[in-house]
């Protein structure tokens, strides 16, 4: 099968994303989850500060700047800070699955945000995936409270309202995404260095905690993000590109087995399958209903 040049761009953004929940828990035992979100900051704001070098200038307002700086207090501060908390107090085959029902909390709060209307097939969609989310949880051991932290569990769940707020937000910022990007990790960077230094101090600058905050702030931050949204700035069928992201994860499932050696109880592949199965159904009546709107306006 021929793969184009934004088949390859969403692969590569792929490939990244499948890895940072290995790095988040293999960073999370050397740093604090504060520690940790600093130092990959750190290596965020230096990557797109080169891209706002390189990359045409748009044309500002104070408006505009505003609001991208006042993202940057909800990513990366509070979302960074509440999702490394989960992954801290989750096995990250936990935490992870979780906290990709972020696309389904999009679509639910989009209806008092924007004023959209749930359809029959988001309406499924919704419910397979909190069944996911339910099975996940409890091992299929309804009628028990589950094993987890709780509070591990509400924080990864808080992540996708969070997220959620920031991706329905920032569309409204008619900035292209690297800039958007910068001024936030701008705004962030202060505020982080302070929480850092008031609750777990400046981490030690050794090579490990710098691989780590590289691996965090360039891979899950950066470079996947730039290939992902150039990718769908090129693409001919963002359906199909749509599609690539649900390869992440699965590959992320087989790598925390295999590097992490968390124990997997053999109801998490099912509830996996059946959040994939969620977001899956969410996210094609979303590209269904955008395709339709164009329509309209053409």
């Amino acid at each position: 099968m021929y793969l184009d040049r934004s088949n390859w761009l969403g692969l590569a953004a792929v490939c990244m994303w499948s890895t940072v929940a290995v790095g988040f828990k293999l960073g999370l035992q050397h740093m604090t989850p504060i520690q940790l979100l600093w130092m990959g900051a750190c290596f965020s704001w230096l990557l797109f500060t080169a891209c706002i070098l390189l990359m045409p200038k748009p044309t500002f307002t104070f408006k505009l700047v505003g609001a991208a700086l006042l993202l940057g207090l909800l990513n990366p501060v509070a979302y960074y800070v509440v999702l490394f908390t989960a992954y801290d107090l989750l096995p990250a085959h936990v935490a992870q699955p979780l906290n990709y029902t972020w696309a389904i909390v999009t679509a639910l709060l989009a209806v008092p945000l924007l004023g959209q209307h749930l359809k029959r097939t988001t309406l499924i969609g919704i419910f397979i995936g909190y069944c996911g989310v339910v099975l996940l949880v409890t091992k299929g051991h309804f009628l028990q409270l589950p094993d987890f932290d709780i509070l591990g569990v509400g924080l990864a769940l808080l992540s996708t309202v969070l997220w959620a707020f920031y991706w329905l937000w920032s569309v409204k910022v008619r900035l292209p995404p690297w800039w958007i990007m910068w001024f936030g990790f701008t705004a962030a960077l202060p505020v982080l260095t302070l929480l850092c230094v008031f609750l777990s101090g400046i981490p030690e600058l050794t090579l490990l905690n710098l691989g780590f905050g590289a691996w965090i702030g360039w891979l899950e931050m950066g470079f996947a993000f730039l290939c992902w949204q150039h990718a769908m700035s090129i693409t001919s069928s963002v359906a199909k590109l749509s599609q690539l992201i649900y390869l992440s994860p699965l590959i992320s499932l087989v790598l925390i087995y295999s590097i992490l050696n968390e124990p997997i109880h053999f109801t998490a592949a099912i509830a996996l399958a059946l959040v994939l199965g969620g977001l899956h159904l969410v996210n094609r009546q979303s590209i269904v209903d955008a395709a339709a709107s164009n329509e309209k306006t053409n």
